[in-house]
């Protein structure tokens, strides 16, 4: 049976077949095994991809670039409003959903993130079933270990609509171990992996535990102000410093050509990760004026030492959080494309001298042939158990809350299951209100440690009996080990009761 895998990133997308027992990426129609995650509107047609990145310089305003950034979330999300500021694409505001302005033809239209997202993921299902030469659907998606229900389900309805079949939502963690076959010997013992995921856009080190093919994370960290753009852009800045040397002219101000030289930079950046020289050639960059230069290897590693180091520094104090030292760590996996960089490989390799790194896979496809083969053992089972899921979610990856009114009526919010709570986990609460209610209604939400809470399910116990002393609620919140949520409420001085279950979103 053949089937699927697809990393969607910030950046960049992924795909790997699986067929014959393995699992390998397949080359899009431009021969890329990468493809941009970059969609561009023209009058009559979208395209997506390489064509999409490189036609931004003339089509910025109707190009969308890491869509995966406000999927799911609302148009006043802290992220989408970052997102709109960052994006030359207007972000507009339809029904508290951020949408995209298209001007390429004669009307506007307009685009949900949903729409681009789907968009990208046909294109990888177009480029797996070119390879595989069959009509093959079935397929795993991976998704950040911090996405919330709500992203993961828009990620999934893209996928669906893209024509996907999905067999399952997995952490972009454990496609990574399950890559290089972590936890899926035969032997017992509990092992312990950091994962070392350098993207686009951001960072995302995560400590995991293996025991038996079941991934506990004990710790994880994402920072999404570091990742390959940061270095591209500390490449275009020194290159626009050279041009501004040379001809006597300033490009901070010429928007277009800054755009052009970002992606001159970024692709003297990748040639870097292999030779010791680059040359970054930018035809017609100002005035007609054609810019050629040539860049070190050591040149660029010391224009980014700074940020090298800023990505290499969550690792101790994530390892102190987990209660553990480097020479705890059995292995270290590397993924995400600038991880490919030679120096931040040796940094990692000074850090832990005496482990394995694993960095034999290409980083940018690591996470897609995890996917892939993840997609290949759940179409060989028949019957798929719960139990005999080799992946699962091991930890809460958000605050959940509930949603109370004190005395003096200002709503406040309770932490009943922290994020890293391990799970399975069940919490008791009890909610107190005013007895001359004859309705109480209890609000669930997660919550990330930098967002504001999303509101997952609402409870409402109607017909209660006036009292002279307060309504007390026993609340009964229990979190199954594959994430999925049930709440239970129950007035003590009546018995009535109500409760609301909350599928997990994989």
């Amino acid at each position: 049976m053949a089937a699927i895998g697809v990393h969607f990133g910030y950046t960049c997308a992924c795909v790997a077949i699986f067929k014959d027992g393995r699992a390998d990426v397949v080359a899009n129609d431009a021969g890329d095994r990468v493809t941009p995650a970059v969609v561009g509107y023209r009058e009559t047609e979208q395209i997506v991809g390489i064509a999409a990145k490189q036609g931004r310089v003339r089509n910025a305003a109707n190009t969308v670039v890491k869509v995966k950034q406000v999927l799911g979330r609302s148009f006043d999300d802290p992220e989408t409003q970052t997102h709109k500021t960052e994006t030359k694409c207007q972000v507009v505001n339809k029904k508290d959903k951020p949408y995209y302005e298209i001007t390429a033809g004669d009307q506007p239209v307009y685009a949900a993130p949903e729409d681009v997202a789907k968009l990208i993921l046909h294109k990888m299902k177009e480029t797996a079933q070119s390879a595989l030469g069959s009509d093959v659907n079935e397929a795993v998606i991976t998704v950040p270990f911090e996405f919330a229900h709500a992203q993961k389900r828009a990620l999934r309805e893209a996928a669906e609509a893209a024509g996907f079949h999905v067999l399952r939502l997995i952490h972009e963690p454990a496609a990574a171990l399950l890559a290089y076959n972590i936890g899926q010997e035969n032997h017992s013992g509990k092992s312990h992996v950091l994962v070392f995921k350098l993207g686009g856009t951001s960072l995302t080190v995560t400590v995991m535990q293996v025991n038996g093919g079941m991934f506990q994370v004990l710790s994880t960290h994402t920072d999404h102000s570091i990742g390959g753009e940061s270095f591209t852009e500390a490449l275009a800045q020194h290159l626009a410093a050279e041009f501004k040397r040379t001809y006597k002219h300033d490009l901070s101000s010429n928007a277009r050509a800054m755009m052009k030289l970002m992606n001159g930079a970024d692709m003297a950046k990748h040639s870097l990760s292999s030779l010791e020289s680059a040359n970054c050639f930018v035809d017609s960059l100002h005035d007609g004026i054609d810019f050629d230069c040539n860049i070190s290897r050591a040149r660029f590693e010391l224009l980014c030492s700074s940020l090298f180091n800023k990505s290499i520094q969550p690792i101790r104090s994530l390892l102190e959080k987990a209660g553990l030292s480097t020479s705890s760590i059995n292995q270290v996996v590397l993924c995400g494309g600038s991880a490919r960089i030679p120096r931040l490989q040796q940094m990692i390799r000074d850090m832990f001298s005496d482990v394995e790194l694993l960095c034999s896979a290409p980083p940018d496809e690591v996470i897609a042939v995890g996917a892939a083969l993840q997609a290949g053992l759940l179409v060989g089972r028949e019957r798929l158990a719960p139990e005999e899921e080799s992946v699962t979610v091991d930890v809460s990856a958000t605050d959940i809350l509930v949603k109370e009114v004190d005395e003096s009526g200002a709503e406040q919010f309770t932490v009943l299951l922290p994020s890293g709570t391990p799970l399975p986990a069940r919490r008791h609460h009890i909610l107190s209100a005013g007895g001359k209610l004859s309705s109480l209604c209890l609000e669930i939400y997660q919550r990330l440690v930098t967002e504001q809470p999303e509101k997952l399910a609402k409870i409402i116990l109607r017909d209660l009996q006036p009292t002279e002393e307060n309504h007390d609620i026993d609340t009964v919140v229990t979190m199954k080990r594959d994430g999925s949520l049930h709440v239970s409420c129950v007035e003590q001085s009546t018995g009535r009761t109500e409760a609301v279950s909350i599928a997990a979103s994989s």
